[in-house]
């Protein structure tokens, strides 16, 4: 049965490369697996995992996005027609905060209900292989929000998408591909902040952004409860899921996002379903709260999250909104299989402080450390880096500037003016961490703070093609990396790829 179902997937791929050099059109079949990269097949083990859990290669999928647990969940419809979850990948890095995308330029990764055709399914994409999330949708229009190109992509670094690694990207493409051979013309990308569950709702309730969450929470129950995707309409500035035309109705309604609602009804099964599911997890979230259950904290200094088996593995990394406040035992995995590459640009958070809590107010020592001078404009970038300025500046001043110290003239640097005693012998990884800060800001600098870029197919070239399945890639040596070594940046780094945007 999996032989057959490999099979089947290289002869669909074989006859949509012939079909190409035929017609020589630019069909939406087409142009989704128009390259080598594009063309990879499934990988074996998702293949039998397929078959295990009763689906069929090209059945359709549904994917969602939580944010604080930096996870992307691939669902697949098995043969009952319900859908299932297939495979879960860890997101090597988000950006932004908590909450919906509102402006062009404000480094969000958006949340809510949107739909991938094939047109957004991109081969040629600088970031290895993508898709566009499709925001805004017409809920995010009506309310005036803007934004362009916010991608689930590769290459592990995001400017407000959800960035994979080249691996992970190359399985979730060749899932949407092979959905889109099988008939399903788009498959649903449903983006929220967290798990929707009663302790995130209780740890969250201060957040300014609750009214628009518990509105997802809707869709995101509906489809907690059947298994089915749930529709998605959109009027008088809001989401309805799964609407249906009313009792004494002639007509099926028509929604318009800034309109008023025209009348309709929820399947009565479905909605007894979605309301006791909700009045128990109420209770529940009520309870959590009046046993004291602390508010999250604020994302403060930090940009967005990362899944702790990525942090665990760069230098200095934490996992930022992910922690959700609970330490994690990063050191533990810093020796666990990464699914998938970690390229040496990528930006990661850095950890959150611990005494912000939302709504809470800010102690005066925080006000001195946000004052302090960072090694970059970034707000990921750490901001004790000026340690890297200690012994080794001093050997490069000249004869003059050394007499001057010595006789007492002129003032020192910020490092030799906080201690009388003599400063200790370079620390080598200090001054290694310094260097590995550096890419990011100045990709920072380069690159609008808006979105993805369009895509660069001549850059892209430079990459290379192929990259092995997740799940066959063998487990890597050692991480140096995570020794402190200085890691060398590739001619094809985030930076130097997007340099002619200066």
């Amino acid at each position: 049965m999996i032989y057959r179902s490999l099979v089947r997937a290289l002869i669909t791929s074989a006859a949509l490369a012939a079909s190409v050099m035929l017609a020589g059109c630019n069909s939406d079949e087409i142009s989704l697996a128009n390259n080598a990269k594009a063309n990879q097949p499934v990988p074996p083990k998702l293949i039998a995992d397929m078959v295990a859990k009763d689906m069929d290669l090209n059945s359709p999928i549904l994917v969602r996005l939580f944010k604080q647990e930096a996870e992307l969940e691939i669902w697949k419809q098995d043969r009952s027609g319900r859908f299932a979850l297939l495979k879960t990948y860890p997101i090597c890095r988000w950006s932004g905060d908590l909450g919906p995308k509102i402006k062009e330029g404000d480094r969000q990764a958006p949340e809510g209900f949107y739909s991938i055709s094939p047109a957004q399914m991109n081969p040629q994409s600088a970031y290895y292989l993508s898709f566009n999330t499709g925001y805004p949708n017409a809920f995010d229009k009506a309310l005036g929000r803007t934004g362009s190109q916010l991608m689930v992509h590769g290459d592990c670094s995001s400017r407000g998408c959800y960035a994979m690694t080249d691996e992970q990207i190359a399985e979730i493409y060749s899932l949407g591909r092979e959905s889109f051979f099988g008939g399903q013309k788009s498959f649903q990308l449903q983006a929220y902040p967290f798990k929707m569950t009663p302790i995130n709702m209780a740890k969250h309730r201060n957040n300014p952004n609750m009214p628009f969450w518990r509105m997802i929470k809707q869709g995101y129950d509906h489809f907690e409860v059947t298994k089915h995707e749930p529709k998605v309409d959109f009027c008088e500035k809001k989401y309805v899921f799964d609407a249906i035309r009313a009792p004494n109705a002639t007509r099926d309604p028509v929604f318009d996002a800034s309109g008023k609602c025209p009348a309709y009804a929820i399947p009565e099964g479905v909605a007894d379903a979605v309301r006791e599911k909700q009045q128990t997890e109420a209770a529940e979230t009520a309870k959590l709260i009046s046993k004291g259950t602390p508010v999250a904290r604020l994302n403060t200094g930090i940009d967005g999250g990362m899944h702790k088996v990525f942090a665990a593995r760069v230098p200095e990394a934490s996992t930022g909104l992910s922690e959700g406040g609970d330490s994690q035992g990063l050191a533990a995995l810093s020796l666990a299989r990464a699914p998938g590459t970690i390229p040496s640009h990528v930006n990661p958070p850095r950890a959150p402080s611990d005494n912000l809590l939302l709504g809470a107010p800010q102690e005066p020592k925080l006000a001195a450390v946000a004052s302090a001078p960072t090694a970059g404009p970034t707000a990921s970038t750490p901001a004790p880096t000026r340690v890297a300025n200690a012994a080794p500046a001093a050997q490069s001043d000249g004869w003059f500037s050394s007499l001057a110290r010595k006789v007492g003239i002129g003032g020192g640097d910020a490092t030799a003016s906080t201690s009388s005693t003599p400063p200790p012998a370079p620390a080598k990884p200090k001054v290694i961490e310094a260097k590995r800060s550096e890419p990011a800001p100045r990709a920072e600098a380069a690159i609008p703070k808006t979105s993805a870029p369009k895509a660069e197919p001549k850059q892209a070239a430079t990459r290379p093609p192929l990259k092995p399945s997740v799940t066959d890639t063998p487990a890597p040596a050692a991480p140096a990396q995570v020794a402190g070594s200085a890691p060398i940046v590739s001619s094809n780094s985030f930076d130097s790829r997007f340099g002619a945007v200066k």
